[in-house]
């Protein structure tokens, strides 16, 4: 686990009061949502066709108020709601982070789970004086209308904590269950938290509004296609890990120090996540191309781009960085693969091994490039 997580979450769990029960919590916001939905639903009888018309359309208008407070309230700091933004955005978005989206006890659920009492305001001040004010004009509208109002509440609850089970748990294997697990696991990625994915339930809106977004799990493979090679290597660099990885993440500056890469057509500095740009090589004695997009990046901890070359190749790249000591840890983690057998056949005879030498020997290089260049640019500040 990267430092700074592992740091936020022993701060934060030292800070839950020692008589915090996560059980109860649980348990009474469950009790008291499906109490306050019988009271509701007890008020409906004989209900015509259209007046059922009532349960989806309350459904599709919490989805959207749930949509509306996450994307603009939870991402964005108003004053009237500066408790929300930082208990998500802070505290939620600091604790779960993009490989660490599981929690490990059960009072982690403190940070994933609304306070106890917020159910109440929602059913006691929201839920209840529209009810009545639905009850005059229709008494079934206006139960249906209640029940599916604290039931939208419930939902959210339990989808969110689905959404941060651990993997092993045989709920995250349900079809519906695990595609919104990979949509909100996308959405804690810190370059997409303020554009992406901010249904928990259902992503109708994100579709509608057009901050769906969605990539394939990097694993498991499929078994379509052919398993790819894997190469990982570490070494420690002199310099803070955001500054190291901001050099590594130049992609300019990669000639520099990759004896395979030859040529970058791209942007100046480190890239964001939606960069692209062009790379000529010179990879296991063969020369190619590669077109690359960068799909995520979080200054001083972790880097990613994929990247599409000749003879179906297809690869992805990780830069991951942890203090150590007064330094950085740097973990690089390259995976590729050809989708012809030829190369597929050529990579396990020859390729994977000169490429492994080739991987070990940038990490040397880098080591000495980012040490010297760090150490000009503090010279020079």
């Amino acid at each position: 686990m990267r430092q700074t997580t592992e740091a936020f979450r022993s701060r934060y769990r030292a800070a839950i009061h020692p008589f915090y029960n996560p059980w109860l919590h649980g348990a009474f916001v469950l009790l008291f949502g499906v109490l306050a939905i019988g009271a509701f639903w007890s008020t409906v009888h004989s209900v015509t066709a259209l007046q059922w018309l009532t349960v989806p359309l309350t459904l599709l208008g919490f989805n959207f108020g749930v949509y509306m407070v996450h994307r603009h309230l939870g991402h964005h700091k108003k004053t009237f709601a500066k408790m929300f933004y930082a208990r998500h955005a802070g505290d939620h978005h600091s604790f779960f982070t993009p490989g660490h989206m599981t929690y490990d006890t059960a009072r982690d659920w403190r940070v994933i789970l609304f306070p106890a009492w917020l159910i109440v305001i929602h059913t006691l001040l929201v839920t209840l004086p529209l009810w009545w004010l639905l009850a005059q004009v229709n008494a079934n509208v206006a139960g249906l209308f209640g029940g599916c109002m604290v039931l939208g509440y419930l939902a959210y609850e339990v989808f969110h904590a689905c959404e941060h089970l651990p993997p092993h748990n045989p709920l995250t294997r349900l079809p519906w269950i695990r595609q919104m697990r990979r949509l909100h696991e996308l959405h804690h990625r810190r370059e997409r938290m303020q554009e992406r994915n901010f249904n928990i339930v259902f992503p109708l809106m994100d579709y509608l509004f057009g901050t769906l977004y969605w990539e394939p799990e990097a694993t498991p493979s499929s078994p379509s296609r052919a398993a790819m090679t894997r190469m990982q290597h570490q070494i420690d660099i002199s310099g803070e890990p955001i500054a190291v990885l901001a050099y590594a993440a130049s992609v300019s500056r990669w000639p520099e120090w990759h004896p395979s890469s030859l040529k970058i057509v791209g942007a100046q500095g480190p890239l964001h996540a939606g960069s692209r740009f062009e790379e000529d090589i010179h990879a296991g004695g063969r020369e190619g191309h590669l077109s690359w997009e960068v799909t995520e990046y979080l200054p001083g901890r972790r880097w990613c781009a994929r990247a599409q070359g000749d003879h179906g190749l297809s690869l992805r790249l990780t830069y991951e960085c942890s203090a150590q000591g007064s330094g950085t840890r740097f973990v690089r983690t390259l995976d590729y693969r050809f989708e012809g057998l030829g190369m597929r056949i050529a990579n396990q005879w020859l390729l994977k091994r000169r490429i492994e030498r080739e991987s070990a020997a940038s990490m040397l290089a880098l080591r000495d490039m980012a040490a010297q260049y760090l150490a000009s640019v503090r010279a020079s500040a």
